[in-house]
Formats: C-alpha cells, structure tokens, sequence
C-alpha cells in the first residue's frame, strides 16, 4: 500500500512538472457557411469537430465561432439539412479564420465532375479508415457512390423581387426577394440590405407579385385559398398565365420519387428525384376546373364560341398535346373581350 501510495506521488509529480513545462493553449475557430449555387448565407448548419465536444451551429449571416478549443489535430464536420457533408482536415495552433465554406445541395446543378468527384473520393476515405472490411455490394472494402437528391422543392430556384400582398389588413411587402418552396407552402424572404432570410406561410399571403429573374418580366401568383376545386379551398399557389374573361391558371406540383436502382442489376435510377409537373385549370367565378386534355371535352369549355375555337385551332394547326396549345387557345378566347393584356409567353415551360 505505501509502495502504490509513493508511485502515484511519483506520477502527481512527472504530470504537474510536464503541466508546468507546456501549459495547455486554447483557441478559436470561426468563419462563414455558404450556398456553393446560390452564394446566399446558410443558418443553422451544424459545425463540429470529429470525434470531440466541441460544436456550434452558424447563425443568419451563416457565421460561426467555437471558443476556448485545445490547441490540436481536428476534422472539422459541417453539415446542413440538403446539402452534402463538408470536411476539412484542420491543426489548431493559434485562432483560425477559416473564411468561407461553400456547401453543395444535393443533386446541385453546375457544380461539375470534379466537385463531385472530390465528394466521392471523402466516401471513400472514410469507408477505407472506418470500414476496411465492409462486405456485399462493395468491392475491395469501397461502397457504391452514395444516392443524391436531384431537383429542389422551389417554383422558381432564383431569388426574385417581388410585392407582396398580405391578407391581414391588405398590408403590402416591398423591396423583398423571394423564393417559394412547393412541397411546405412557404416563402422565404431575404431582406437586400443585410441579406437575412426569414420565413413567412403562405396562408398569410392573398397574391404574390415577382420580378421573373430570367424574362424581367412580372408574374403574378394567387393564393388557391380564395378559390375552390370541387367545393373545397385549395391550399397552394396558382400562377396567372392568361387573365380575361376565362383566365388560364397553373399550379406546380412537386413529387417526390424515390430512387428505382437495382444494385445486382446496375440497371434503373440512381438518385432519388423532385419532379415537378405543371397542372392548367381555367377559372369561372371562385371554381377552378382541370383543363380537359380531350378535344372532345376541351372546346365545349368556351361555350357559345366553341365552334369557332375549334375552327381557330384547326386553321392554325395547333397541336393540343404541345403546352403551348393551351396557352393559345386561351389567349384567343380572351383576346375577344375588351381590356385583355397578354402575358409572354416564354414563362410558358414545359414540366409536364
């Protein structure tokens, strides 16, 4: 006992004299957290350091800062909902700025091969360290490319100026750019000046007036709450494509459809993917009905000038399975009554 009593004295000793020798140092870590796309400012992404306690999450500005940090060897982790793992092998020898840190979405577009080579080639890394013996679908211990998302849940993926008209005592918005997401029903608004984003429902917003950033032209969206479909209220925004007397609207619908690869096969779709397709509906009072795609069925919507539609679309050589048909049709209907105002017909697209 008195032996264990002296070597732990011994040890207390060689400890406080190595503590006294090389004090330990702290330090910080900070920087910015980016879109890699749309080089806007991410809240909320998680910052850590592998294999520690130390971890924070980046603010508005997309700004973060981790104290007091043991001076050391680290790998750094950021992570942020739909966006690919980001991580930098980093040594803590003074306060680092690390400046900014560019995340790339899921399925993002523009970002090239090599990105997505370099995002492969960290799979793989920590497949090789982690998990040199993984078996089945793999080879050598390497797993097959991770599956992405491709597409996005957002109308228009651009920011877009835009006016605003909220129900509560029809108080208007300005100077905002906006971008609406399908699939919750939400916008997001981001102040020009200090580039914050916040949130608003879109059960808050009667209409919706942007600037498209592609035509720099006007397009204007109308909450499907003020309208009905079968007698009930639509939840969801309808953009205007022609006004008048039978106004053409569409709604974007986002589905989410799940990846199809069969693994033995090498045969099917990767990637899971967001595909949006593009509903026409025509608006009579507060009821909004599906266009019909049938000839048959199209033409009787125009009532006493269906003869003379079906001759327009005849002397005209319209095609009703392109788009484009519809958006001529209406365009003609409406162009007969008095005060019609065209809409371009480039916003027209194709998600169908």
């Amino acid at each position: 006992m008195i032996f264990q009593i002296r070597l732990f004295g011994f040890f207390s000793s060689l400890f406080l004299g190595f503590s006294l020798i090389s004090p330990a140092q702290n330090f910080s870590l900070q920087g910015r957290i980016m879109d890699f796309d749309s080089k806007e400012h991410i809240e909320g992404a998680a910052v850590t350091l592998h294999n520690t306690a130390f971890g924070t999450f980046s603010n508005g500005a997309g700004n973060f800062q981790i104290d007091n940090i043991l001076s050391e060897k680290y790998t750094l982790a950021i992570t942020a909902p739909g966006y690919n793992r980001h991580e930098k092998v980093i040594r803590l020898e003074a306060d680092l700025e690390l400046g900014t840190i560019y995340l790339v979405k899921y399925g993002s577009e523009g970002t090239g091969a090599a990105l997505q080579k370099t995002i492969r080639a960290t799979n793989v890394s920590r497949q090789l360290v982690e998990r040199p013996n993984l078996m089945g679908n793999t080879i050598y211990g390497i797993s097959p490319e991770p599956k992405k998302v491709e597409g996005n849940f957002y109308l228009d993926n651009q920011w877009n100026v835009a006016s605003i008209l909220l129900y509560r005592e029809q108080t208007v918005l300005e100077g905002f750019r906006v971008r609406y997401n399908i699939n919750s029903n939400m916008f997001e608004l981001m102040e020009p000046e200090k580039q914050l984003v916040s949130v608003m429902p879109g059960l808050r917003i009667q209409n919706i007036v942007w600037m498209d950033s592609a035509y720099n032209v006007p397009r204007y969206f109308v909450n499907g709450m003020d309208f009905k479909e079968d007698g009930v209220p639509i939840s969801g925004f309808f953009e205007v494509i022609v006004e008048g007397e039978l106004p053409l609207m569409r709604r974007t619908i986002a589905v989410f459809k799940e990846s199809n690869y069969n693994t033995a096969l090498m045969v099917g779709n990767r990637n899971d993917q967001i595909i949006k397709r593009n509903v026409y509906y025509y608006l009579r009072g507060k009821d909004l009905f599906e266009v019909p795609k049938r000839r048959k069925k199209l033409f009787p919507i125009f009532d006493e000038k269906a003869e003379e539609m079906k001759a327009f679309a005849h002397e005209n050589e319209i095609d009703l399975k392109e788009t484009g048909a519809i958006f001529q049709l209406f365009t003609y209907y409406n162009s007969q009554f008095p005060g019609f105002v065209p809409i371009m017909e480039q916003l027209l697209d194709d998600n169908n």
